[in-house]
């Protein structure tokens, strides 16, 4: 039986591309959600405290309304996000620890507001299960976020990071294997190139793909 988000069963996955359509979120090609056991709509349940679906729209517009600059969700190609993850937006930037009350009163909400920046996932980026992402954070190319992790700054691309709040575990590589693979980006090449280098891409050996590209991307 299917459930609100057209998964039948645990193994199921959909593109992302097949699911958004709020326009302060762009998607790459390939990425996709993976959200059997949660069974929450990836624009209304993962991405939470986002202007800009169609309930939103109809009600304001916080753009003309008020000035403000929303941020958006920005997601590159290839990326993983399990059931249960969470990715927190602008819209709730009304609550100030600085000020004498954190209550976003309704008369002060204009003023109040305050943008976090873009929040990025960038290529092949894989997003654990009941991960939490907050709002204005980079996640780089390759990145693997733990389950159950509490993202609050910047992870370098190709690192492991886990806990609450999350921190390094590890490299998933050399630092000179990490610039080839941001030499390469693969996860930019058309689909047939991406094809053509699947058992290599499937393997540990970042020197033959880096050789592979040379010979056959760049030329």
């Amino acid at each position: 039986m299917k459930n609100n988000n057209k998964f039948e069963k645990w193994s199921d996955t959909v593109y992302l591309k097949e699911l958004v359509t709020n326009p302060l979120i762009e998607v790459g090609d390939f990425s996709y959600y993976s959200g059997y056991y949660s069974n929450q709509n990836f624009e209304d349940g993962c991405v939470r405290y986002l202007w800009g679906d169609p309930l939103t729209r109809a009600a304001f517009d916080p753009v003309r309304d008020m000035g403000w600059h929303l941020d958006k969700l920005i997601i590159g190609n290839y990326v993983c996000i399990a059931g249960g993850a969470t990715i927190l937006m602008g819209g709730n930037h009304n609550h100030h620890p600085d000020w004498i009350t954190v209550y976003p009163f309704a008369s002060h909400v204009e003023k109040s507001y305050e943008p976090k920046g873009d929040t990025v996932i960038k290529s092949d980026a894989w997003i654990g299960m009941n991960a939490m992402i907050m709002p204005g954070v980079t996640i780089g190319e390759g990145a693997v976020i733990a389950a159950g992790s509490m993202v609050i700054k910047d992870v370098p691309p190709y690192t492991i990071v886990g806990g609450n709040p999350a921190k390094v575990i590890k490299q998933r590589f050399s630092d000179n294997e990490i610039k080839m693979l941001l030499e390469l980006r693969w996860f930019d090449w058309t689909e047939e190139q991406v094809e053509a280098a699947m058992d290599i891409l499937m393997s540990n050996s970042i020197e033959e793909l880096y050789c592979y590209y040379k010979k056959h991307i760049l030329n």
